[in-house]
């Protein structure tokens, strides 16, 4: 089985653009599995395929403050993403290769960060369905979408997030915050760095997400570029993405 390391950054469009040609090339059997890092430049956000954009997002506080969003092909949550505190990985792989069962491939996907983070010094856990907590608060999310026989999931890994711009961009119902015993977006996360009590760089996180998903997925990853064909295909997915119609299509 091989699978290629792609690493790369973007603007939110774009980086949603190359998930989804990723999945649909992979289906096609254009491409072999696929690890993606990347990051999100600038910082902006994105919402859950199944989300109301009013009930996901403060757009006053994006507007004022210049943040762009777009929706996921993926369900899941809003999630501010900070484009110098947080790497999001992406993965492409026939359901077989990873679990057939939906819970199961999270958990073994999730790993991977989970692996990231005790390489970095400090203690993870997995909570399903998507949610890795470390000192009891989230510092990373994913989310999945499967398509004839093949899965995307993506997710974060927030190493120095600028949690109070996250707190006042996104929007949580209340009736989630209280099952996870908090009030506050804000007291439900953290990051890395906090944690740690130093500041952590970008590199040695990439580092460790590398180590960590090759010791999760049991496989070793050859270094790759995005090819010629994940290319166009991205770029006429680009303004689907930075379309109103399917920003707002909920």
């Amino acid at each position: 089985m091989e699978w290629r390391l792609v690493i790369t950054r973007g603007d939110v469009y774009w980086c949603m653009a190359v998930d989804e040609a990723l999945l649909e090339l992979r289906i096609a059997n254009c491409i072999p599995n696929t690890l993606r890092l990347y990051v999100i430049e600038p910082s902006a956000v994105t919402i859950g395929y199944f989300q109301r954009v009013r009930d996901a997002v403060n757009l006053d506080y994006l507007l004022r403050n210049n943040i762009g969003f777009t929706r996921r092909i993926t369900g899941g949550g809003s999630v501010y993403h900070d484009s110098s505190g947080e790497i999001v990985y992406s993965v492409v792989a026939p359901v077989y290769d990873i679990a057939v069962d939906v819970m199961e491939s999270y958990r073994v996907i999730c790993n991977g960060v989970v692996y990231a983070i005790r390489e970095l010094g400090l203690e993870a856990m997995y909570k399903p369905v998507n949610d890795i907590l470390v000192n009891g608060k989230k510092v990373s999310g994913s989310a999945q979408t499967r398509r004839r026989g093949y899965l995307l999931q993506h997710g974060t890994l927030m190493y120095d997030t600028d949690l109070d711009k996250l707190a006042n961009s996104l929007k949580a119902p209340r009736e989630k915050l209280r099952s996870h015993g908090v009030t506050s977006i804000r007291e439900r996360v953290t990051t890395l760095s906090l944690e740690l009590g130093y500041k952590l760089d970008y590199r040695r996180v990439l580092e460790a997400l590398i180590n960590g998903f090759t010791n999760a997925l049991h496989i070793e990853f050859y270094r790759d570029k995005l090819s010629k064909e994940e290319l166009e295909l991205a770029n006429k997915l680009y303004n689907k993405y930075k379309s109103r119609e399917w920003m707002y299509r909920r």
